[in-house]
């Protein structure tokens, strides 16, 4: 695995993580096309934070040697970015629709 791809794979599971949360929370909901959205940014926003701290895809791929606790965790926290930015996208919406 490259690099590039531990980063889609990341982003794949926040897409599938947010849309989980929307069907299973249907007030958090915005749709297909809203909880994808806010998967990819959420997935994208938590990956970049915690890849500060040592568990980016190319510190994943550490010069040809594949660490699987730090993909592991990886994975983990763009699934909690997805769902994360699904419901903090949710409260805003309603925040600001207050009629």
């Amino acid at each position: 695995m490259t690099g590039t791809l531990i980063s889609l794979i990341s982003i794949v599971i926040g897409i599938i993580a947010a849309n989980g949360v929307g069907f299973i929370l249907k007030k958090y909901s915005f749709g297909v096309i809203g909880n994808t959205i806010a998967g990819v940014f959420g997935s994208i926003l938590f990956i970049k934070t915690f890849g500060r701290l040592g568990f980016d895809p190319w510190s994943i791929m550490n010069n040809g040697d594949f660490d699987g606790f730090r993909l592991t965790i990886n994975l983990l926290v763009s699934a909690i970015g997805g769902a994360l930015a699904l419901v903090l996208a949710k409260k805003v919406y309603h925040k600001f629709n207050k009629s």
